[in-house]
């Protein structure tokens, strides 16, 4: 390890510690020479800023910038570090200990890469260098997705929304986006799915598809959203449809603004016919955004009690701050089979008590639909002929009717 400026050594500077005493934090000391070897420096907050403006910051990689409860005072020195390295194309390791959420969420929407709390679990330090570094090549090795600029279509907006856990909401959202790209007859994907479930998301598993780095780098700085970033946090399922997956790492729900949805769906919008998004189950500040942009709001709901009590509660909650409950389309997952007569009194009787329509009846897919999700293959093409998947392609299909009468017209 080199002590305060990094030396010209045999050896190049590729990383660098940034604290106000390195001594302080002994394990990552450690953790940086055994990753490191002796390719790093340590800087002070004010000695990182003015080495960022030398030649040699040139060759650096990553910064390591390590802070605890006694810096929380110098927020905004760190967001300038944060903010000064971005601008260089150097990574950032954010490496806490005793600092309060609302700081953490500060400097993660300054543009920090990576968060490790103090001490530094075994490994994670090495783990998340990789990290950078496989997202850095994916970057230069993958080809982009080209969108085509100044596009200028006016997608549809369809949003499922499960009111408790397993209602099958991310099922429904994977399987009707997949069934209305398969509907389309451009060349050009026309239809993209967003995983707004950011810290429990998982359209990647369903699709088997990898999660990017790049996901986290768009969603903290949607100001400079445009085309070739947002092409680059897609990811092509079988060359028919387009997908944002959820961040690779857990986020705080509240990290991305109203203003940060809308961009990405406008954006999203403009660049397809349908645009399909997965929600959280919990509802946050940008929910209402969202509600407020769809032309139609599925919330997915079972036969039971606890459906119905969440139900209740969202119609309550949406009702009181007079936002468009109106808008959202109940949809009944698992529900009785067409013999039932118990069970289809059983549905009357629960939308009559809670005073909505359920205006779309799923039927049970079994075994079949928990396997597809596993595989990472959609309905069609692991299960064709399984009920729900029927259901579902009779549904995109009166969707994609609706879109096309509506564009002639």
């Amino acid at each position: 390890m080199s002590s305060g400026m990094p030396q010209t050594e045999a050896n190049a500077i590729v990383a660098c510690t940034i604290s106000r005493d390195v001594q302080n934090f002994d394990l990552l000391i450690e953790d940086m020479e055994t990753a490191m070897g002796e390719s790093w420096g340590d800087l002070g907050f004010n000695e990182a800023l003015a080495f960022f403006n030398q030649s040699e910051a040139e060759a650096l990689e990553f910064v390591a910038l390590a802070l605890d409860s006694e810096d929380e005072s110098n927020l905004a020195l760190m967001g300038t570090i944060i903010t000064e390295a971005k601008a260089r194309n150097i990574k950032v390791i954010l490496i806490a200990e005793d600092v309060t959420p609302t700081a953490l969420h500060s400097l993660l929407r300054q543009g920090a890469d990576e968060f490790i709390p103090y001490p530094l679990p075994e490994q994670e330090l090495q783990s998340a260098i990789e990290r950078l570094r496989m997202a850095e090549a994916e970057r230069h090795q993958e080809p982009q997705h080209q969108l085509k600029s100044g596009s200028k279509r006016d997608g549809a907006v369809i949003v499922c929304h499960g009111l408790a856990g397993g209602c099958g909401s991310t099922t429904m959202a994977v399987n009707l986006a997949w069934e209305l790209a398969q509907l389309s007859s451009s060349e050009t994907p026309s239809v993209g799915l967003l995983d707004l479930d950011l810290q429990y998301g998982s359209v990647a598993t369903y699709l088997d598809l990898p999660r990017r780095e790049v996901v986290m780098e768009m969603l903290s700085e949607t100001e400079t959203l445009d085309e070739d970033v947002f092409g680059q946090a897609l990811v092509t399922f079988q060359d028919k449809l387009q997908v944002l997956t959820a961040p690779v790492d857990m986020i705080p729900l509240d990290f991305i603004t109203p203003e940060d949805i809308e961009r990405v769906i406008e954006l999203a919008r403009s660049h397809f016919d349908f645009v399909v998004i997965d929600m959280p189950h919990t509802l946050v500040q940008w929910s209402e955004t969202v509600l407020n942009m769809a032309h139609v709001y599925f919330s997915m709901l079972e036969l039971d009690m606890r459906s119905a009590q969440n139900a209740l509660r969202l119609k309550r909650a949406l009702q009181s701050e007079d936002l468009p409950f109106e808008k959202l389309r109940f949809a009944l997952n698992r529900a009785p089979k067409f013999t039932d007569l118990s069970g289809k009194s059983r549905v009357k009787r629960m939308a009559e008590s809670l005073g909505i329509s359920i205006d779309l009846q799923l039927p049970d897919g079994g075994k079949q639909v928990a396997q597809s999700c596993d595989h990472g293959s959609p309905l069609a093409s692991s299960a064709a002929k399984n009920p729900l998947r029927k259901e579902i392609l009779k549904l995109a299909q009166s969707l994609h009717d609706l879109g096309q009468s509506e564009a002639a017209a």
